[in-house]
């Protein structure tokens, strides 16, 4: 069994508050933290690092992407100016973006640049793009199909996409359902079992990267039981895949003689999972417990909050609190950032929406330390303030929603927003 780091809400939330490491002394350097203002807000970061304005206004940004020659890439969950994508480029080095284009008629999440190709998908499908020599793309209007057909049911419909390094694609389809009741979220409805969900969706399917119009007869379900993954990245330490679930919903609100309203905001945790072919991590059968440090039997399956499940199903590496909404996730390979940052995990949190009557958390990034290709410590909020302020934070109104992260060669790293459409660069100045 893997040991899984965690920690309750009210310590995330007082670490939030407080801006202090959970797991340094407070004489370190490392738990200091400095107030930066960066646009219409302020963020708190670690002592030595700086945040600026890289874009903004750009629309509902999702995931990015960094090219070899620092062009940033940004995939749109809606159409703006009917394009999907834009590339954003510094051209006079003053660390904004000066030149902006916009190319893709459709809408989505995922955007990776990969050996001389961008990869982007919308909700249905995955596109690719070639790149000349000097990085541009070479036909903006014809991208090749590389898959087709990928449910898509407007629920965790988002096709969140990353590549290893042996020509693989891996892409998230998440099931269309909080916990594959046979009414969905009906009070009191009882699971399907087995959930058939799972043949089409709930999972990682995985792709050839360079053939084209691929359907699911042409992948392989990598991974299964997974309710829905947005932030997922390739640790090339490991060489695996690593996701982060979103948890299921409305445990107080679907079996209220089970769970009181603080347990359903507090449960389940929001889980890091390191993935290989054949994982099952037991949704919908199952929850992972933070407080019980327990794999628990979900109640729409005969569970009652203490019944344990899931023999055969992973636990996960890190469990976070519930009902964060992790969106994004980058294993940090450079080298600008203080040594105890390489190789470790940032995970971008959307944000709550369901803690209700407790206050709604999140809208932060955090960060994993990771030794040897396993976490290794507590992990600690990294970037917090993008909602504007603990009441904004609270009632669930922030003004930034954070969902996108990646690492550019100068090793800084760029988050996305996609309430407002801003994508902040962070670096390092040093003390």
């Amino acid at each position: 069994m893997r040991q899984v780091f965690h920690k309750s809400f009210y310590a995330a939330l007082a670490f939030s508050m407080l801006s202090l490491c959970a797991c340094a002394n407070s004489d370190d350097d490392s738990t200091k933290r400095v107030d930066v203002q960066a646009g219409d807000i302020t963020l708190k970061l670690p002592a030595g690092f700086t945040a600026t304005v890289f874009a903004e206004n750009l629309g509902s940004t999702r995931h990015v992407t960094v090219n070899t020659n620092g062009d940033v890439y940004v995939k749109l969950a809606r159409l703006k100016n009917g394009k999907g994508i834009l590339r954003l480029r510094d051209k006079n080095g003053d660390g904004k973006a000066e030149d902006i284009m916009g190319f893709g008629n459709f809408a989505g999440t995922g955007i990776v640049v990969k050996e001389g190709y961008l990869y982007a998908s919308s909700d249905e499908e995955v596109f690719r793009y070639k790149l000349d020599a000097n990085n541009n793309v070479i036909n903006p209007d014809k991208p090749e199909k590389i898959v087709t057909g990928l449910l898509s049911r407007h629920e965790h419909e988002a096709k969140a996409i990353m590549l290893d390094n042996n020509g693989n694609l891996y892409v998230n389809i998440g099931a269309y359902s909080n916990a594959c009741q046979v009414l969905d979220r009906q009070k009191g409805s009882p699971g399907m079992n087995p959930c058939p969900i799972l043949d089409s969706a709930g999972g990682i399917w995985q792709f050839k990267a360079d053939k084209l119009n691929q359907t699911y007869g042409d992948g392989v379900r990598y991974a299964t039981g997974l309710r829905n993954v947005v932030g997922l990245d390739w640790n090339t330490q490991t060489n695996s895949l690593f996701v982060m679930q979103h948890g299921r919903d409305q445990l107080h609100d679907l079996f209220p003689d089970m769970y009181d309203t603080k347990q359903s905001a507090e449960l389940p945790a929001e889980c890091m999972y390191e993935l290989h072919q054949g994982s099952n991590c037991g949704w919908p059968y199952i929850y992972y417990d933070q407080f019980q440090h327990k794999k628990i039997l979900a109640p729409e399956f005969g569970g009652d909050g203490k019944k344990e499940g899931g023999q055969d199903a992973q636990d996960p590496v890190v469990a976070f609190p519930g009902h964060l909404a992790p969106d994004g996730l980058l294993f940090y390979t450079g080298n600008k950032f203080p040594e105890k940052y390489k190789n470790g995990a940032f995970v971008v949190f959307h944000g709550s929406w369901n803690r209700a009557p407790e206050p709604q958390e999140g809208y932060y990034v955090v960060f994993v330390p990771f030794k040897d290709g396993k976490p290794n410590g507590n992990w600690e909020v990294f970037a917090d303030g993008f909602s504007g302020g603990p009441q904004l934070t609270a009632s669930g109104r922030a003004k930034h929603r954070p969902c996108g992260i990646a690492q550019a060669p100068d090793g800084s790293i760029y988050v996305t927003d996609d309430n407002k459409g801003t994508i902040w660069k962070i670096s390092y100045k040093g003390k």
